[in-house]
């Protein structure tokens, strides 16, 4: 006889609720920690519940290493990011299966995955900025639901496998405070900022798990947090799922929050307040707790039951029969055509910056090209943190080298080190640029310097950088290099906004992108000489100078990121350059006065007016005149991605639906406030710097709500 929890043919709910009633209370209890023991008399195998898939299936061997989550986000492409999640939770299906068949159940080899990081990127110094969608709401909160749809798959009642939307909420460094912090955010940022992205994921996306984050927030911490967990998340949001603590979050309680005393303690207030999968130890304390009399069984089996209905979702109580994706083998795994999605997303995520009288593309008759710089062979370079291996990692060079015929002269010299100056005075590769037609200095910052809590091995600072500058031996190096009859290239590779200032006017051109995984090089080298036509945009804000932005501890978010801040950047938000040239028509509103409850359709002609095709990313932005509080100068309410010939012209439309005209008063109510809104279409957000690098114009109009 088949137990009723096998029997796939019975509701969900009676086939979790028998399992919970087989099981004892110290069965109950191994099931909350995230290393689920095996419970053999009911034929329940072990679970490990820590997997992760922030751009690629991490830390489980072979895997393709899609470009950092910051670098997809450059591509403002939803279709893409669900396209890359999709091959991810293929390659996690085929890699569960093996792993499954040689034993292996253990941490990395399961189907729940803590990713996507939906955290707002609000200050360039925080060194896993790079695993987040950058600094809007919006962006992040559309390609998070994107991300989770590829990896959660679209079976009306199986899980393909489990995302997971973190940190809830508000962690954003520093790295070396985060075990203690208290991040305080008025209820205006908490609704306005923070929130949003989240509140999509679970509500629109239906993310199956949020993990909450090791600080405080507004004097809670955030695994034990009754705002946030009971009130926000299972009450307003109704979410369904479960909540899982970040890596000896709960310890934190009674170690660095001080805000319980004991273990038992600490595992009574996350569990009561609904976190239900402890990464960690302090669940081990769940039967004292309950022996103490701080918790109760039915909260145990409240737990139990969210983290059990997760595990049936997935498929792992079904015969084996009954898998809708038993299909897919290991073949899949960085088979050649998640590589060549990898090189698109690569190239799409790279950011032109400056293209000073049009240097390039490298132009295919080119004879001599120098690749200088400590990232030209870095292999880290590609990686960002949080990925997996692989066996063909292709750096710049190797892209480069690769792609220009063998008649053509390529040479390689690193020139300076990443994080200091060089400690011997002669500099051939400096010297030897007067010999080469362009010279491509690859530069920036790798995993050494910028990261998470223990990652960053050269970082003083535990990932996080208190000087945004590129290191002054790169710097030094550069000047040498401008100086020299070579075309300088400079290429910047981070997962973090950079000063580059001085970088703009030593170079005939400047390039960003973030880490840009396995297919890297390749990537880069097809922007470099023209194969794919650059239309990265930026996700974060460059500012002039590390005194333009309010101090890292400090969580308003008046004076950051493009919304808020009132000093003029370096680089917008949304910027970034094409070989050819955009121009938008005049912008049209299907009324000019809305009344309650009514949307507008806006319409705009854009145009591609170069000689080459290329990919414009269309960003609407919303900005309340003279409203009766503080709202942003410019918000974010859509984008698309339109590709366009040579002299090619298309009619593109907009919707925005009641709720993008809502707005957060002081208070932090959401609220249709009547008044005159500003609609702007461009290419980047709508500042004076835009136009002064080269953007397109961008048009408006204003309208009217009743």
């Amino acid at each position: 006889m088949t137990e009723k929890w096998f029997d796939s043919s019975l509701p969900a709910g009676e086939r979790i609720e028998s399992l919970i009633q087989a099981m004892t209370v110290e069965e109950k209890a191994s099931q909350l920690l995230y290393t689920s023991k095996a419970v053999p008399r009911l034929g329940i195998p072990e679970y490990n519940w820590w997997n992760e898939a922030l751009h690629g299936v991490a830390r489980a061997g072979k895997a393709t290493i899609f470009p950092q989550a910051l670098g997809m986000a450059a591509a403002f492409d939803r279709e893409m990011t669900e396209e890359i999640a999709t091959a991810i939770s293929d390659e996690a299906r085929a890699k569960y299966y093996k792993a499954v068949s040689e034993g292996n159940r253990g941490q990395y080899m399961g189907l729940t995955f803590w990713s996507p990081n939906i955290n707002i990127f609000r200050d360039p110094r925080w060194g896993r900025g790079q695993e987040t969608y950058g600094e809007d709401p919006r962006l992040t909160g559309e390609l998070g639901m994107a991300f989770v749809r590829g990896l959660q798959g679209d079976h009306p009642t199986r899980l393909k496998t489990a995302a997971c939307a973190k940190h809830f909420a508000v962690h954003s460094g520093p790295e070396a405070l985060r075990h203690e912090f208290d991040a305080r955010a008025d209820e205006k940022d908490m609704r306005e900022t923070y929130l949003p992205a989240f509140r999509d994921l679970v509500t629109r996306a239906n993310v199956e798990a949020v993990m909450g984050a090791y600080n405080r927030t507004n004097g809670e911490p955030c695994c034990g947090s009754k705002i946030l967990l009971v009130d926000i998340l299972r009450g307003e949001w109704e979410f369904q799922g479960h909540v899982v603590s970040d890596c000896w979050a709960i310890r934190n309680f009674h170690k660095t929050h001080k805000v319980t005393n004991t273990p038992e303690e600490s595992t009574a207030l996350a569990l009561s307040m609904g976190c239900d999968i402890n990464c960690g130890c302090t669940y081990e304390y769940v039967l004292k707790a309950l022996e103490q009399g701080l918790i109760t069984e039915k909260q145990i089996d409240d737990s139990l039951r969210r983290a059990l209905t997760t595990r049936l979702k997935l498929g792992l109580f079904d015969p084996p029969g009954e898998d809708p994706w038993k299909g897919i083998g290991e073949e899949v795994i960085d088979c050649g055509r998640h590589r060549q999605l990898a090189r698109k997303a690569a190239a799409r995520s790279v950011v032109l910056l400056k293209n000073g009288d049009g240097v390039l593309p490298i132009p295919s008759g080119v004879k001599k090209v120098q690749v200088l710089g400590p990232n030209g062979a870095n292999m880290e370079a590609m990686l960002g943190n949080y990925y997996g291996s692989n066996p063909r990692i292709v750096t710049v060079l190797e892209g480069i080298a690769g792609r220009v015929s063998s008649g053509v002269t390529v040479e390689y010299r690193p020139g300076v080190m990443i994080d200091h100056p060089n400690a011997n005075p002669l500099h051939w590769a400096v010297y030897e640029a007067d010999n080469f037609e362009y010279t491509v200095a690859v530069m920036g910052l790798d995993q050494r310097l910028e990261g998470e809590e223990g990652d960053s091995i050269a970082s003083a600072m535990m990932g996080d950088r208190l000087d945004l500058k590129l290191p002054e031996g790169q710097l030094d190096f550069l000047r040498k290099l401008s100086e020299r009859k070579s075309k300088l290239i400079v290429v910047i590779i981070s997962g973090s906004p950079l000063i580059l200032d001085e970088v703009h006017e030593l170079a005939d051109a400047v390039l960003w992108t973030c880490y840009p995984g396995e297919e890297g090089g390749n990537g880069i080298a097809d922007v470099l000489f023209g194969d794919e036509n650059p239309s990265g945009r930026l996700p974060i804000t460059f500012p002039v100078k590390l005194e333009d932005i309010p101090p890292f501890e400090e969580y308003a978010m008046a004076g950051r990121t493009y919304r808020y801040m009132d000093k003029a950047p370096l680089y917008p938000f949304g910027f970034g350059l094409s070989y050819t040239k955009f121009a938008y028509g005049k912008l049209t509103a299907s009324t000019g006065t809305l009344s309650p409850g009514e949307g507008l359709t806006l319409t705009a002609e854009v145009s591609n007016r170069g000689s080459r095709a290329g990919e414009e990313v269309l960003q609407l932005y919303l900005t309340g005149v003279d409203m009766p509080f503080r709202t942003p100068l410019l918000t974010l309410t859509d984008f698309k991605r339109v590709a366009l010939g040579p002299g090619e012209s298309r009619k593109i439309e907009f919707r925005l639906r009641p709720e993008d005209f809502l707005l957060i008063d002081d208070g932090g109510r959401e609220v249709r406030q009547s008044g005159t809104y500003r609609i702007t279409l461009g290419g980047a957000a709508p500042v004076e710097r835009s136009a002064e690098l080269g953007g397109a114009e961008p048009v408006s109009l204003e309208v009217t709500l009743i």
